[in-house]
């Protein structure tokens, strides 16, 4: 018999069916990876010669210290920013005065809807330039207001996700609406925000390779910077830079997933078929 209730169990044809499915696809992927190489390698882009700077410590130093490292400090100071970018406006957007939901609103949609790289450049000529904070700063502060547009709302709706008897409990005995946000209604809604929370924190990183535009130091800077001192590899730079791109947003991943089983817990999610019997055994007299 079946344990679920939304479909039957797969039955002896249907695995075969499903596994040489699976073993085709494994055949396609690895000859598609085989034609990749070979169409490569025709092309002359798997030569030594086009690879070695890579390979080479001075240019590995700048690759990870000028061009990793920045791009870190960049995107972790934005995401500390956005975060209290975020609750600010997000809990002013569930104010009782009207004037001050208002006017939290009108700033994360706004912000919001300015597109990012447009943010970024006009922050650089408008207070960057000569003078000013510079390329690096004006990255920072451009991801900090448009991600922390976005994350107004996730705090918004995570904290109207919590059941509302949980704040009405709270002042039944007598705390005040402060004390029910950060005592009650925060912490609870961290188990729903955390999710968004880490996407964001990962478009934020992604999101400091548009500083190329500025001139804003970073992985993409010095990718330009390399691929300008050995012409003709456009396409290896490009391929170590979404290597690390790509590494570095995984071991983010990593670490949130880790922080939320740490820290806030992970509950095992309740089956249908668990609450269907759940249900059955309830009415049966």
């Amino acid at each position: 018999m079946s344990g679920s209730v939304l479909y039957d169990a797969p039955g002896p044809r249907t695995i075969a069916r499903h596994r040489l499915y699976t073993a085709l696809t494994a055949v396609a992927v690895v000859a598609g990876i085989v034609g990749l190489a070979l169409f490569l390698d025709s092309k002359g882009q798997l030569a030594y010669s086009k690879w070695e700077q890579f390979v080479t410590p001075k240019y590995v130093r700048a690759l990870l210290v000028d061009g990793l490292l920045k791009t870190l400090q960049m995107a972790f100071s934005s995401i500390i920013g956005a975060v209290l970018f975020g609750v600010v406006f997000g809990i002013g957007k569930l104010s009782d005065h009207r004037p001050v939901r208002w006017a939290c609103a009108l700033v994360v949609e706004f912000f919001r809807a300015v597109p990012v790289l447009l943010l970024m450049i006009f922050i650089f000529y408008t207070w960057g330039i000569g003078d000013g904070f510079g390329p690096y700063w004006s990255v920072v502060l451009a991801l900090t207001l448009y991600n922390g547009a976005v994350l107004a709302e996730v705090f918004r709706a995570g904290v109207l996700a919590v059941p509302k008897g949980q704040a009405e409990a709270a002042y039944a005995i007598g705390m005040r609406k402060t004390q029910v946000m950060t005592l009650i209604l925060l912490p609870q809604a961290v188990k729903i925000m955390l999710p968004a929370i880490i996407s964001q924190c990962v478009v934020a990183l992604k999101d400091t390779s548009l500083g190329y535009y500025i001139v804003a130091p970073g992985l993409t800077y010095i990718g330009k910077a390399m691929w300008t001192e050995f012409p003709g590899t456009h396409f290896q730079t490009a391929v170590v830079l979404a290597f690390l791109y790509i590494s570095v947003n995984l071991v983010l991943t990593v670490v949130a997933t880790w922080v939320q089983k740490k820290f806030v817990g992970e509950h095992k999610p309740l089956e249908v078929g668990m609450t269907a019997l759940t249900t059955q055994a309830s009415t049966v007299p």
